[in-house]
């Protein structure tokens, strides 16, 4: 095929140069389209701007674990004002020698879980691949420490840090806290 071909897609218009006759010496648009900025060519595309199903509902497990928390130190706060009361007045002999400090290290242990879960919670519209990562680190250890030493009250940690880390861990959460921010 040579330039004055005109079944050459990348040759001149019949009876024109290149360059002469249109706006600042520019060839007219003919041959393969522009291809698409790389972005989109490769799925990337428009930035994630709504949070998934499953990254929202693990938020919100997260702050039902904070609840649960916050229960749990009052109890075991309670617990131990109580027991050190009785302790005291010595009406319980039975109680004289159970340790008052084990229940406020859990109420302490507790109080740390909430904290963590509630910043966990609260950073999940502006976190990143990090977030995600302490967030699977907190539902695996959560789940851990469900099963032992709170195996009875601990089936409802359990089954939440389980949903947490397989909605924050998916395909969906990847993509959420991998997401372009502009």
């Amino acid at each position: 095929m040579s330039y004055g071909d005109p079944n050459n897609p990348y040759g001149a218009p019949q009876g024109q140069q290149p360059g002469y006759g249109h706006p600042q010496g520019q060839q007219p648009g003919y041959g393969y389209p522009q291809a698409p900025p790389v972005q989109q060519q490769y799925g990337a595309g428009v930035p994630m701007t709504a949070m998934p199903g499953n990254v929202s509902a693990a938020r919100v497990m997260l702050w039902v674990i904070v609840g649960l928390q916050v229960l749990g130190v009052a109890l075991f706060a309670f617990g131990a004002v109580a027991i050190d009361k009785v302790k005291k007045d010595n009406s319980i002999p039975s109680l004289s020698n159970y340790p008052v400090g084990v229940l406020w290290a859990f109420a302490a242990l507790a109080l740390a879980w909430l904290v963590w879960a509630a910043v966990l919670a609260s950073k999940f519209t502006t976190g990143g691949n990090g977030l995600r990562v302490t967030t699977l680190v907190f539902g695996i250890i959560t789940a851990v420490l469900a099963l032992y030493p709170f195996t009875i009250l601990g089936i409802i940690h359990l089954v939440l840090a389980i949903l947490i880390a397989c909605f924050v861990g998916g395909a969906n959460g990847k993509a959420w806290f991998n997401r372009a921010r502009y």
